[in-house]
């Protein structure tokens, strides 16, 4: 039985004058209890698709084609008939659940919200199915968490919300656009084993969107493969993975971060050094704010770092990995002792602390939101040099030139704003912005978790061929590890602020010693 048909779908949007055709006679179907993963890079026409198959494009959206749940027409229908199939027949898992919940509001009063407009469900009725979805998605503990609000849950706890959010109703389809994408590996698995059993339990058909092609070889029934705005491939999943036809399925395939880090030289000075660091935050109670105990962010952590080395720092979110990296840089206050190029600057202020910042850069996860909208690329990337002068007879805009030259980027755009870009060119941006005064240590914190796998390989080249160039040491914080076995000579895995393991990245990868890093290696390398 198809519970959802769409057929020569075609979107278009009117910008500037501009028609914009996003999608391009797009044909496929969801059957009852299958999984049907759309697959493609970002503005390949994905989301757009999904959005399209209960109206949520707005006014500015002129859809044509056909899109049927259950053989009901979805073009032209009217208002009321969307509203009784939104949320109640088919629900969305969106990707980012903090920005999907509401900040102001508990978690029991936003999971009640769709039950008293759908069900007519308030009260201890409602409260007791709550308390059920909450257990049903795994939420240990419900009823302790239904006065919860969002920024008080995990990652993980806030997307399994999310999917209590969508299941509320009993839907027949689930759409679930890149659900895991900023999530954890241990956390992304356990999401998916959710869906999957949600799926074989209730029933459920879902459309499951991503770029993640990992993710699809464990969850998808089907793929659908976009480029462009159009399905340029589709079948069984085992068949696309074993004999793509296509070249753009074929190139998605590969592209995944290979080979290893090359050797640094034997003589490469250390630059930064960290012995028993320790980064307690104190828990203050009381009317005259007493200090009550600690919340343990890093503990006894000893690292070094030799120019054109990568020391990769791996764990879940919460394990201490960015909190780390901000004491070595002095950003947070710490205890131990950190030596940088030679030089202990545990006590380091003012002045002295300043200069020493062109020489330690951190390049950040988000580059849309770490880059200032009303700035253009030239005055981002030269920000650094007026705080710290530009080199004796160089012109600034011949050093952002030189440098967006450095990171793939064509100098001509340099008047150009940060939303014109798109993500890889963005973090190309942010990347620019940090090399531009040749620092010693580059801080790279998840700086690809959120780019499509194709950028992802094309970022991982880019700064493999800036530290050989620059002699440059990295700190690269990520929960891929496919990405910081590519890059990383050595690895600290961390937990809890606790270093659980360290040492020589492929004996860390091909050999773990704790059952937490053996626990990581098999959610993200299913072995």
């Amino acid at each position: 039985m198809t519970v959802l048909g769409v057929d020569n779908l075609n979107i278009r949007f009117r910008q500037d004058g501009r028609v914009i055709h996003a999608v391009r006679g797009v044909s496929f179907t969801v059957s009852k209890g299958e999984t049907v993963a759309l697959v493609g890079e970002s503005g390949s026409g994905k989301s757009v698709t999904a959005l399209s198959t209960v109206s949520l494009l707005g006014d500015a959206a002129q859809v044509d084609g056909s899109i049927t749940y259950q053989g009901r027409q979805m073009i032209g229908a009217s208002e009321g008939e969307l509203r009784a199939i939104r949320g109640n027949d088919i629900s969305f898992i969106f990707q980012e659940p903090m920005t999907s919940l509401n900040p102001l509001h508990t978690i029991e009063k936003q999971i009640g919200e769709s039950l008293a407009l759908h069900q007519g469900l308030t009260g201890a009725p409602a409260r007791a199915r709550i308390i059920e979805l909450l257990q049903k998605v795994g939420i240990r503990e419900a009823e302790s968490r239904l006065a919860a609000y969002p920024h008080q849950l995990s990652g993980g706890q806030r997307q399994r919300v999310m999917i209590a959010m969508a299941l509320a109703n009993g839907p027949e389809l689930l759409i679930a656009d890149e659900p895991t994408t900023a999530l954890d590996v241990t956390i992304q698995a356990q999401i998916l084993d959710v869906l999957a059993d949600l799926k074989a339990r209730e029933g459920l058909s879902m459309l499951f969107i991503t770029h993640d092609l990992n993710i699809v070889r464990r969850i998808a029934d089907r793929v659908c493969v976009m480029k462009d705005g159009e399905i340029v491939e589709q079948g069984r999943t085992a068949e696309i993975f074993a004999a793509p036809q296509h070249p753009y399925t074929q190139k998605l395939l590969a592209a995944e971060p290979k080979g290893r880090p090359e050797p640094i030289a034997p003589d490469a000075a250390e630059v930064v050094r960290a012995e028993n660091l320790r980064v307690w935050f104190p828990i203050q109670t009381g009317l005259l704010r007493r200090v009550t105990g600690h919340v343990k962010a890093v503990n006894d952590a000893t690292i070094s770092v030799r120019a054109g080395e990568t020391l990769g720092i791996v764990g879940e979110s919460g394990s201490g990995k960015t909190t780390l990296a901000l004491a070595l840089m002095r950003l947070i206050p710490s205890d131990g002792r950190i030596v940088f190029m030679g030089r202990d600057i545990a006590g380091l202020k003012g002045r002295a602390l300043r200069d020493l910042r062109r020489d330690m850069q951190i390049v950040f996860q988000d580059p849309y939101g770490s880059l200032s909208p009303r700035m253009t690329v030239e005055e981002i990337i030269a920000e650094g040099l007026g705080v710290h002068g530009v080199e004796p007879g160089r012109n600034r805009r011949e050093m952002v030139a030189e440098i967006m030259g450095e990171v793939g980027l064509d100098a001509q755009a340099m008047g150009r704003y940060p939303h014109e870009f798109s993500g890889g060119q963005r973090q190309r941006i942010a990347i620019a912005r940090a090399m531009i005064l040749r620092p010693k240590l580059v801080v790279l914190d998840e700086p690809t978790s959120a780019l499509d796998m194709t950028v992802q390989v094309q970022i991982v080249d880019l700064l493999r061929g800036l530290q050989r160039k620059w002699g440059l040491a990295y700190l690269f914080i990520s929960h891929d590890l496919r990405v910081v076995r590519a890059l990383s000579h050595k690895v600290i895995v961390m937990r809890a602020g606790d270093v659980v393991e360290a040492g020589d990245g492929v004996a860390v990868f091909n050999a773990p010693q704790s059952d937490y890093t053996r626990t990581l290696m098999q959610a993200a390398f299913g072995s």
